[in-house]
C-alpha cells in the first residue's frame, strides 16, 4: 500500500481591500468581522481544518496586527501532532520589498514549502464565504494526474465579466483556456445559462509549483498573480485541470446552500452575505455543526432581551445576535449584530450589519447601515435615514443605499 500524500495548507490574506474601505481602513480584509462572532477568515481555515489538513500557514501583509492576534488566540493546534495554524508576515527574503502578487508572495515564502517537504499543496484565498470538503477535490487532482488543479464554481453567465473564467474539456478533465473576466464566452456544455469561476482555491503538485513561482519570478513582464500568470502556466502546458464545485458534497449541507460561495470583496457583497444568513431557511447556513465554522470562543454572556425603563417591549425578527448584547425595548428586524452591542429604548435597527461593541442611543435608528466596532450613536441620532445628511457626516454610502459607518465614531443626533 502507498504511503499517504502529505499535504500543506498555504492561505493568502496578504491583500489590501480597498474595495471594502472604511472596514479595512484599520485591519486587512481577512480580519473584517462577519456573521456577528467570526472573521473572514474563519471560513478558510475552518474548511482546511475540517478536511484534515494539519499544518496551515497564512502568509499575511497588510495592517496584519488583528488578523495575526486573531489566527495566534484562536487557532491553537496541538504541537504534540506537529499540527499548526500560524501566520507568517511578508519576510523580504529576496529583498527589501514586499509582495508584488500572490505568486510573489508564494515565491517569497517557498522555505515554508521546502521545510516540511510535503508531496501536495493546497492554495486558498482568505477572504471568501463557503464550505468546501478539500478531500474530495484532493482526490480528484491526485486521480487526474494534472499538476495543477483549480476549483470552480458554476455562476450566472451575465456574471461572467466579473470572475477569471474556466474554459473545461470535458473530456479531458483539463482546463483549454483561463480568461480573466471575460465579456464573451459561450456557457457551459450542460448549461448554457452558466460558466464555470474561479473560486481562487487551487491544488498543486509541490515540485510543479516550486517550479513554476520560481519562473514566474523571473519573469519582467509577469504580474505575479495566482490567477493571472500561474494558473495559465500550467494551462499551456496541458497540466491544468479543474475541479466543479458541484461535485463537492460537503457533509450536513442542504440543496439550498450546498454550492454556495461568495466574494465579499465589496461593500454590496459583503452586506449581501449577511442577508443570506437570516432567513427561516438561510441560504448559508451557520448553524451546520457537521462542518463547523471555528471562531474565538467570546468569554461573554447570552444576549439579552428586555424592557426599557419606561417599560417599552423590544423584539427580535429574521436576525442574529451575538453573546454580550443586550436589547432594550428595541425594535430588531433583519440584521445581523455582534457581540457586546447595546440598544436603547425606543432604538430601531433593520436591514443592518452592527459589529462589536456597538452603542445605540434611545430612539435612535439605523437602517441599511454597516457599523464598524464601537460606533456610538447619540439618543436619537440616525445612521441611513438621510442619504445625503450621511454623505455630508463623511459617511460611505454604496449607489445601492448601504452607509457604512468607520470604526469607533460618535454620531451626534
Amino acid at each position: 500500500m502507498s504511503a499517504p500524500k502529505k499535504i500543506f495548507g498555504i492561505i493568502l490574506a496578504g491583500g489590501e481591500g480597498k474595495r471594502l474601505m472604511p472596514l479595512t481602513a484599520d485591519r486587512a480584509k481577512p480580519a473584517v468581522p462577519f456573521g456577528g462572532q467570526y472573521r473572514l477568515i474563519d471560513f478558510a481555515i475552518s474548511n482546511l481544518i475540517n478536511s484534515g489538513l494539519r499544518q496551515v500557514v497564512v502568509l499575511t501583509q497588510y495592517k496584519s496586527h488583528s488578523l495575526d492576534r486573531h489566527i495566534s488566540q484562536t487557532w491553537r493546534m496541538s504541537a504534540l501532532l506537529d499540527s499548526y495554524v500560524t501566520s507568517v508576515p511578508a519576510q523580504q527574503r529576496l529583498g527589501k520589498r514586499w509582495f508584488s502578487g500572490s505568486a510573489d508572495a508564494i515565491l517569497q515564502s517557498l522555505n515554508l514549502i521546502n521545510d516540511e517537504k510535503p508531496d501536495i499543496v493546497v492554495v486558498i484565498g482568505a477572504d471568501h464565504v463557503y464550505r468546501m470538503d478539500f478531500r474530495q477535490m484532493l482526490e480528484a487532482h491526485i486521480e487526474s494526474g494534472a499538476k495543477a488543479t483549480v476549483a470552480g464554481i458554476r455562476q450566472p453567465l451575465s456574471m461572467a465579466s466579473q470572475f477569471g473564467v474556466i474554459d473545461a474539456d470535458t473530456e479531458t478533465g483539463r482546463i483549454k483556456q483561463f480568461l480573466e473576466k471575460p465579456t464573451d464566452i459561450a456557457g457551459l456544455e450542460d448549461s448554457p445559462h452558466e460558466v464555470l469561476a474561479s473560486m481562487g482555491n487551487y491544488i498543486f503538485d509541490a515540485d510543479a509549483l516550486i517550479a513554476a513561482v520560481e519562473a514566474d519570478g523571473e519573469s519582467p513582464t509577469s504580474g505575479h498573480d495566482m490567477g493571472g500568470d500561474i494558473v495559465p502556466y500550467f494551462v499551456d502546458r496541458g497540466e491544468a485541470g479543474y475541479y466543479d464545485m458541484k461535485q463537492n458534497d460537503v457533509p450536513g449541507s442542504s440543496p439550498r446552500d450546498r454550492s454556495y460561495w461568495r466574494d465579499v470583496g465589496t461593500i454590496d457583497s459583503f452586506f449581501d452575505a449577511h442577508m443570506d444568513l437570516i432567513s427561516t431557511l438561510p441560504i448559508f447556513n451557520l448553524y451546520n455543526m457537521e462542518w463547523p465554522i471555528h471562531s474565538q470562543a467570546v468569554n461573554s454572556p447570552p444576549a439579552k432581551f428586555v424592557r426599557d425603563s419606561v417599560g417599552r417591549i423590544g423584539n427580535a425578527i429574521d436576525s442574529i445576535v451575538s453573546l454580550g448584547s443586550v436589547l432594550s425595548g428595541t425594535h430588531l428586524e433583519r440584521s445581523v449584530v455582534g457581540p457586546w452591542t447595546l440598544a436603547g429604548g425606543g432604538s430601531t435597527i433593520t436591514d443592518s450589519v452592527v459589529f462589536d461593541g456597538v452603542r445605540v442611543g434611545a430612539g435612535s435608528r439605523v437602517h441599511r447601515a454597516i457599523l464598524d466596532k464601537n460606533v456610538v450613536l447619540a439618543d436619537g441620532a440616525t445612521v441611513g435615514v438621510d442619504r445625503e445628511r450621511d454623505l455630508a457626516r463623511g459617511f460611505t454610502v454604496t449607489e445601492s443605499g448601504i452607509t457604512v459607518v468607520g470604526k469607533g465614531l460618535f454620531i451626534e443626533r
